[in-house]
């Protein structure tokens, strides 16, 4: 991956979410954590264009946000905080089709893609299942699906394993550690960033650490007083 923001920033009106930040990313796995409302999730929707700088600039492997904002949305794929609001279709395999549908490919291509992504998620028993009927699990890993049916390079996951009992946290974190994409995970799941390459900490709209995951939750530890 190769994500470079120039002295970008955000603001909501008034409120400031993220101030003036310059960095580069290029590491395979990434981990961003930080407090409610510390910019972490501002800052991963700058990723992929579902926030635009106020000021400044982002690139994502060469694109602009802003000029080839369709673009990077195939490039960088997100998982919501809340999957269920992602699946659009009723039925599983309708709705990881949905979005090749959208891109105009040939019937026979969308089923063999769809079938592909099912049985490399270990979710192929799914297909027939409806969506409201999923664990909490499932309903990730098929969210998770629907996105890399599409192809992108990098993926940005918003708590993935938010509200899942244990087991289920056990499952989609050994999917996304398995994943061959490029990731960003943003966590309040410290189990979870234990061994990223890169750990980012936000507190009030400013990166405060940048480094390694033993250091960056040191460093969360005190800023969060625990």
């Amino acid at each position: 991956m190769d994500i470079r923001l120039t002295d970008c920033s955000v603001r909501f009106g008034e409120r400031v979410a993220l101030h003036p930040l310059t960095l580069a990313l290029d590491e395979r796995r990434i981990g961003i954590i930080g407090l409610n409302g510390s910019g972490k999730t501002t800052f991963a929707r700058l990723i992929n264009g579902l926030v635009k700088p106020t000021t400044g600039r982002v690139t994502v492997n060469g694109l602009d946000t802003v000029k080839d904002d369709r673009a990077v949305l195939a490039e960088a794929g997100f998982i919501f905080q809340n999957p269920q609001h992602q699946l659009i279709m009723p039925i599983v395999s309708d709705d990881i089709a949905f979005g090749l549908k959208n891109r105009g490919l040939p019937a026979h291509e969308i089923s063999s893609r769809t079938e592909a992504v099912l049985a490399r998620f270990a979710v192929s028993h799914l297909a027939r299942r409806r969506v409201h009927e999923l664990s909490g699990g499932e309903t990730q890993l098929i969210a998770m699906a629907s996105v890399v049916v599409t192809g992108p390079k990098i993926l940005i996951l918003d708590e993935p394993t938010n509200q899942l009992d244990l087991r289920n946290r056990r499952m989609v974190a050994a999917t996304i550690d398995a994943l061959d994409e490029d990731t960003i995970v943003i966590t309040h799941d410290l189990g979870l960033v234990e061994a990223v390459e890169r750990l980012l900490l936000f507190h009030e709209g400013r990166l405060v650490a940048d480094g390694s995951p033993g250091e960056t939750i040191r460093r969360y530890h005190e800023v969060a007083g625990c």
